[in-house]
């Protein structure tokens, strides 16, 4: 009996977490650059059942009659890092980046505080000085910047903001003819060492290395989530069913228990 409750509310726990992964996914939809979120889940150990004061077996010696699980086990959230579809702006601006790679931003928090964060989201904007920044106001970092992890004046995007300027597939701008900038784009070489920080933005952490990036930049245009909004839909249907199943399991249990407590054990 207790099993039978265990069993269920492990998977009503299971199924609660895979939902609020659903509905962030869902809520970041239009986020640009944004990767969607996965669960994995995993039955617990197998445990032995052993037979009990059973005569038939030589000196009646317990053994096994098989393994059970003892329910769901809720294991890891994952990051989907599949292209997404291309908006096109025709804002000079944003660029978006097909491939593996990300920019470098140089990130500085409501501490004040300054460190280096990766992203996917190319919406960026020239401000008066001609530095290219994110609609946030952090710096988006050069080459230089990007493959030294440094940041500063010297390792800042910057070109002259009253002249036009294009945007090459390896992340140089051009003003008059001439290279006058390039934006850093990079890649991590194992991805499990990427932590997420924010909506879209990632944190290296220690084990991860960066590595030179094959994406293609192109101006004008945009990164959109992953997201499926149509499959994440048809997700939360499956999970609210498999939710409401533990919880009639449950209730089965309690209606079991209560008979055994009140009926049968009155005799």
């Amino acid at each position: 009996m207790v099993k039978g409750l265990y069993t269920a509310y492990t998977g009503m726990v299971n199924e609660q977490r895979r939902m609020d992964v659903m509905t962030n996914n869902l809520a970041n939809s239009a986020t640009t650059g944004y990767k969607k979120e996965a669960l994995v889940a995993q039955a617990f150990d197998e445990r032995l059942a052993i037979k009990i004061k059973d005569t038939s077996e030589f000196a009646n010696r317990p053994t096994g009659i098989g393994y059970i699980s003892m329910g769901t086990k809720v294991g890891e959230t994952y990051t989907n890092w599949d292209q997404g579809a291309f908006q096109i702006t025709d804002k000079d601006s944003d660029v978006a980046l097909g491939g593996r790679g990300f920019f470098a931003i140089e990130f500085t928090n409501k501490a004040g505080e300054t460190s280096i964060k990766y992203t996917r989201d190319g919406s960026f904007v020239v401000d008066s000085e001609g530095y290219l920044r994110t609609v946030d106001g952090d710096y988006v970092l050069n080459a230089d910047g990007a493959t030294g992890s440094q940041a500063g004046d010297g390792f800042r995007v910057q070109i002259d903001p009253n002249l036009k300027y294009a945007i090459a597939t390896d992340g140089t701008i051009s003003q008059n003819n001439e290279e006058v900038a390039t934006i850093g784009v990079i890649d991590i070489d194992n991805y499990d060492y990427i932590n997420k920080y924010g909506e879209n933005l990632y944190d290296l952490i220690p084990g991860g290395n960066i590595v030179e990036s094959d994406a293609i930049v192109q101006q004008g245009m945009l990164e959109t989530s992953n997201v499926n909004v149509i499959d994440e839909m048809v997700s939360m249907i499956t999970i609210a069913r498999a939710y409401e199943a533990g919880q009639k399991m449950i209730q089965a249990e309690d209606s079991t228990l209560e008979k055994t407590a009140n009926q049968i054990g009155r005799v």
